[in-house]
């Protein structure tokens, strides 16, 4: 029952060409020290399924991205990823753009063992036209048409939560799960990293119960890494690093991701922290204001 695993090990399980789910939304709780192991790995041909931020553009520009799943990719303050953007014009990358609803009933399929579900989402436009493998089935009750939309079925899902114990309970406290039951659930593997790794008790606070959103057995694997969620934010720990991500938009411009990449992706998480002001600067990160 015991499910901790090193970072490296966790991603070590990820081969060329699988599909890899990863939780968060555009550049809140990102598993992104998950996401640098990959960086730091050989793996490569994956196809990605996101609500997209920083992780999907960095891996799109270092190669490993043959398919993306989406239904955006953005920074919220800075609308448009720059990497994302650059593989998108380019066409380096397949693509499967969908509605934000879409990808949610895909991924309930997946965790449910279907093999779609029927949406009214996406009739009468241009997913539907750019996206053959969606296919429309009738209804068997009245003369109505629907969307199938299809199973997305995840070899591995990567997700960060605040707290965690070892056999794969996980904590999010902050006002917005997102959709990362679904990508645990719909997934054969999932990794998980944590800010904290705490005792079986700290979960005996009906509260805290209150702060689980799937069943420990839909985890596969825990990874304790302070500040994992850096540079996005991991409310109510710390927010997502401005000034940071500021940079990285200008990299785009000016170096390119080779040059981002060698100021501050190191040779593990420790020296990635380092570069970017330690534990500390990331924890004291202010909360963003909407």
């Amino acid at each position: 029952m015991d499910k901790r695993l090193s970072a490296r090990d966790a991603v070590a399980q990820i081969e060329d060409g699988m599909t890899v789910g990863i939780g968060g939304w555009g550049p809140r709780r990102k598993p992104m020290a998950l996401v640098r192991e990959i960086l730091r790995s050989d793996v490569k041909d994956l196809t990605v399924v996101a609500y997209g931020g920083a992780d999907v553009g960095m891996l799109c520009a270092a190669g490993k991205v043959k398919k993306l799943v989406f239904a955006f990719v953005s920074l919220d303050f800075i609308p448009l990823e720059p990497y994302f953007r650059q593989a998108r014009q380019s066409g380096s990358i397949e693509v499967m753009e969908i509605d934000e609803g879409m990808m949610l009933l895909g991924l309930r399929a997946a965790a449910w063992g279907l093999p779609f579900i029927p949406t009214a989402v996406g009739l009468g436009t241009d997913i539907i036209n750019q996206n053959p493998d969606i296919k429309l089935v009738d209804s068997p009750y009245d003369d109505k048409e629907w969307v199938a939309m299809p199973a997305l079925n995840l070899d591995v899902s990567l997700i960060h939560v605040d707290r965690a114990d070892f056999r794969g309970v996980c904590q999010i406290s902050g006002p917005d799960h997102y959709l990362d039951d679904w990508f645990a659930r719909a997934a054969k593997t999932t990794i998980v990293s944590c800010d904290e790794l705490v005792d079986t008790t700290f979960f005996a606070d009906p509260a805290r119960a209150r702060e689980v959103f799937w069943e420990r057995a839909a985890t596969s694997a825990i990874v304790e890494i302070p500040g994992g969620a850096h540079p996005t934010s991991c409310n109510p720990l710390y927010g997502f690093d401005v000034a940071h991500f500021k940079a990285y938009n200008a990299s785009a411009k000016d170096g390119g991701i080779e040059s981002y990449l060698n100021t501050y992706l190191g040779a593990d998480e420790a020296e990635y922290q380092r570069n970017v002001g330690g534990l500390d600067a990331i924890r004291a990160l202010a909360l963003p204001t909407y």
